[in-house]
Formats: structure tokens, C-alpha cells, sequence
């Protein structure tokens, strides 16, 4: 699992049990509409960030919308 990710887990209130391979544990009430929120948080902040260094008017892009996935992709880690 990707650091980044590990941590908005954390910050939700989640904890990594490593005994008996229980995994990550918490009050899922809490603590998992508090992780879906962070993560929307760190996408946005993500691509708020990266299109800022988009140019749109002086480069041609066929999608950019593809290219913030794309960003947001590398940021945390996903390998298709």
C-alpha cells in the first residue's frame, strides 16, 4: 500500500494491527467517511496543484482531464 495512503488512513483514525494479520482496524463509522474525505481532499489538492503547470493555451492536449488522472495517479503510487 502506498505511504501516502497509509497515512490519510492514520489521520482517519484507522490503526495497523499486525498481529494475527488483523490489518488496518478502527471505528468504521468514524473513521472511514473521514478517510473517503481526506482522500477527496488530497485528489483535489493534487490536481489543483498540477493544473496550475498545465498551459492550456499554448499546448495542445487531446485530454486534459486525462492528464490530472494521470497526476493523481503518480501521486499516490498506482501502477496499472
Amino acid at each position: 500500500m502506498n505511504d501516502r495512503i497509509e497515512k490519510l488512513l492514520e489521520q482517519a483514525g484507522f490503526q495497523y494491527i499486525k498481529d494475527e494479520g488483523i490489518g488496518w482496524a478502527g471505528n468504521y463509522n468514524a473513521s472511514l467517511p473521514k478517510f473517503a474525505l481526506l482522500l477527496m481532499r488530497e485528489i483535489a489538492m493534487v490536481q489543483i496543484t498540477h493544473q496550475t503547470t498545465m498551459d492550456l493555451e499554448n499546448k495542445k492536449m487531446d485530454n486534459p482531464a486525462r492528464e490530472l488522472n494521470y497526476a493523481v495517479i503518480k501521486h499516490f503510487g498506482v501502477e496499472e
